[in-house]
């Protein structure tokens, strides 16, 4: 593909974009904040971060199926206040209408248009042609797999010849076999300049897949969501993922995601949070399972997070929320790309199941805020009982409610495994009946 960025105006700028959620009066959740971005003819530029940092967010504000609460999005010199010609998306799943066969599934979009039918039929012969569908045309999406129904999700939408392409998560669906031909398929179809567009924006929780199909990486922080960091990428395609270039590249980029902040450290908690710190869905079992496998050999401790993650097959959705718990309990440290277990870390790899559950909430109770309030709170009354309602309208003023209501079944279940309370499901309530 030509790359005509320097030449050409962007296609797309992306300025000071915010997007906040408001719930009552005066709270509100900040989802993203001040993102400025553009987007250049004859690019792939990839959104990446772990869930919750907003990048499905952005791609409906520059569909123009969401609107931003601050800031502007501008395609071609005109604000984009709604769906607008030009830009078309693929969705993580595939949405097609069942009772439509691939040609009706791809020529919908035209047809609402109002295109001609035999017009609509022939540039839906050719959308399908393109992507690989041949001979499929009469068949119904039960009828096929699911790499071609998103074949189909293609198709729809190159038919309309958009020059931006948005991709929300579209291989994430399929699995690892099927993802990767579709990927690949699609690259050389960008690099032979096959397809009728001028750029892509795509979201993707994977390193990797970023790293093999983006030039440009634009990295996400989250709570809220904000630009990190943007990369450069300058492989030549095909990308090698055995490059040393490549390994390289994916290795800088794990390094980036598990730098920590620069901030102030508060005595017995996070670094810079409180009882406001939102916490990830992680099992304990998931928790041991990952200080075994650091702690025996071949890391023998320390570990590699790209060989981590390539050995247990996880995302960073999937391995980042587990490492970066390690470390809120101080059972690991996350540096440089790298997961090292504590001396603690260590300690519980050796322990049998009572001794890990007494560390494990030892540790709970002095790095946790939240875990902290509820105890306190449980030993102060007389009853030492407590409504779970009671913290999760805390946590609110704090965080939206579905993170709110995350974040308290994480401590909840950490807790229960540390034995520091007990919660009734039942009645939705914390006590000290099973803790000595």
């Amino acid at each position: 593909m030509i790359d005509n960025s320097s030449r050409n105006p962007p296609l797309l700028s992306i300025d000071n974009v915010s997007q906040t959620y408001v719930r009552g009066a005066d709270k509100g959740a900040t989802v993203l904040d001040k993102i400025s971005l553009t987007l250049n003819e004859g690019e792939i530029v990839g959104l990446l971060g772990r869930s919750g940092c907003g990048k499905s967010t952005l791609l409906r504000i520059v569909s123009g199926l969401n609107r931003p609460s601050d800031g502007e999005v501008i395609y071609r010199g005109e604000p984009v206040a709604g769906p607008v010609d030009g830009i078309a998306m693929v969705f993580q799943s595939f949405a097609l209408f069942p009772w439509l066969t691939v040609l009706a599934n791809v020529e919908l979009g035209l047809r609402a248009k109002g295109v001609p039918e035999a017009e609509a039929r022939k540039r839906a012969l050719q959308a399908i042609d393109i992507i690989g569908l041949d001979g499929f045309e009469n068949a119904y999406p039960k009828e096929i797999s699911g790499g071609m129904r998103q074949r189909v999700g293609f198709a729809r939408a190159l038919v309309v010849a958009p020059s931006i392409l948005l991709m929300d998560e579209p291989f994430s669906a399929l699995d690892v076999l099927t993802a990767e031909t579709l990927r690949t398929d699609l690259l050389d179809l960008w690099v032979e300049g096959r397809m009728p567009i001028k750029s892509i924006l795509m979201v993707t929780h994977n390193i990797e897949e970023s790293v093999l199909m983006c030039d440009r990486i634009v990295v996400l922080s989250s709570n809220p969501g904000r630009i990190a960091a943007e990369i450069r990428v300058t492989l030549q395609h095909p990308r090698n993922r055995l490059d040393p270039e490549f390994r390289q590249l994916v290795d800088q980029i794990y390094a980036l995601m598990t730098r920590r902040a620069d901030v102030k450290t508060n005595s017995g908690s996070f670094p810079g949070l409180g009882i406001g710190m939102a916490l990830p869905t992680v099992s304990t079992n998931t928790l041991a399972g990952m200080i075994e496998e650091v702690a025996a050999p071949p890391y023998d401790g320390k570990a590699d997070l790209p060989a981590l993650a390539d050995s247990l097959q996880l995302e960073i959705d999937d391995l980042f929320p587990v490492a970066e718990t390690l470390q809120l309990l101080r059972f690991a440290e996350l540096a440089e790309g790298d997961i090292k277990l504590t001396l603690a870390g260590r300690r519980f790899a050796e322990m049998d199941v009572d001794q890990r559950k007494k560390l494990f909430g030892d540790h709970l109770l002095s790095y946790v805020p939240l875990a902290q309030r509820i105890r306190r709170v449980l030993d102060e009354r007389p009853s030492h009982h407590a409504p779970a309602t009671r913290f999760r309208e805390e946590l609110e003023d704090y965080m939206s409610e579905d993170y709110a209501e995350t974040t308290l079944k994480s401590v909840t279940t950490w807790g229960r495994y540390g034995e520091i309370f007990a919660y009734d499901e039942s009645t939705q309530s914390f006590s000290l009946e099973n803790p000595q």
